[in-house]
């Protein structure tokens, strides 16, 4: 598990949203919430951890973008976000303006 955990550490990184715009057309992008570590939902995901998941679901911690937040996203195509491949997903998180 941990070296789950360091190799997705590792390939972290920041896309724009206009490099997302394919995998949400293929279904394939998950939203996590702010509140969540990326990384640790990657691991969940990559682990088939179904409770951890199923309980993010419930909570609306995790989703697939709606149509409001993709229609807010193409009018920004360079907003920012931390992700991590974990296939066949894009796990995403916005990367909010401080």
């Amino acid at each position: 598990m941990s070296d789950l955990r360091a190799e997705l550490t590792e390939i972290l990184d920041e896309a724009e949203w206009e490099w997302l715009i394919p995998h949400v057309q293929r279904d394939a992008v998950i939203l996590v919430a702010l509140e969540l570590n990326l990384v640790d939902v990657g691991v969940a995901i990559a682990s088939d951890n179904i409770p951890s998941v199923e309980q993010w679901i419930d909570q609306q911690l995790i989703a697939k973008p709606t149509i409001v937040q993709v229609g807010e996203w193409n009018g920004d195509r360079t907003k920012r976000f931390n992700t991590l491949i974990v296939q066949p997903y894009v796990v995403a998180q916005e990367i909010v303006a401080a």
